[in-house]
């Protein structure tokens, strides 16, 4: 879930992402295997919380894949995160909700449009406008302290 807030990307880029493509010397991530997809993958900026739990997995490493379990690379992620939304409490929440949130909090952070869209691999940064920009409350900050 750290990984997932903090490079804002698909469950399913996480769980094909191996080790060779984590650079800890340039603190950047390589998302994508090099080919073309259809939907974009970015190189993003190691944040600290991302090197930490980077860092821990590591050294503990036993295999090429970054996400793993007894030594075999996760297919899914769904029953694990499901079961631990219900001890969390929380419904109707998916990996997909992390990529939601991270583009949001960016957002509210004052990143424009286009560096959100760069940073999740969009091509189009309309698809960003149109899918994030609208999740956060702050976005509208400046209409509604004008209507004051």
């Amino acid at each position: 879930m750290t990984l997932a807030l903090a490079t804002g990307a698909r469950a399913s880029a996480l769980l094909e992402l191996t080790w060779d493509r984590v650079d800890f010397e340039k603190g950047r991530i390589q998302l994508s295997k090099g080919e073309e997809r259809r939907k974009g993958r970015a190189t993003v900026r190691m944040s600290q919380r991302a090197r930490t739990a980077l860092t821990e997995a590591h050294e503990a490493r036993t295999i090429e894949h970054v996400i793993e379990y007894g030594g075999m690379p996760l297919r899914s992620i769904k029953r694990s995160f499901r079961e631990a939304c219900a001890r969390a409490k929380l419904k109707n929440v998916t990996p997909h909700v992390l990529r939601h949130t991270a583009a949001v909090w960016a957002i509210e952070a004052g990143a424009s449009i286009d560096e959100v869209a760069q940073f999740l691999g969009h091509t189009d940064p309309r698809l960003t406008y149109r899918v994030y920009a609208r999740y956060s409350t702050d976005y509208q900050k400046r209409i509604t302290d004008a209507l004051e």
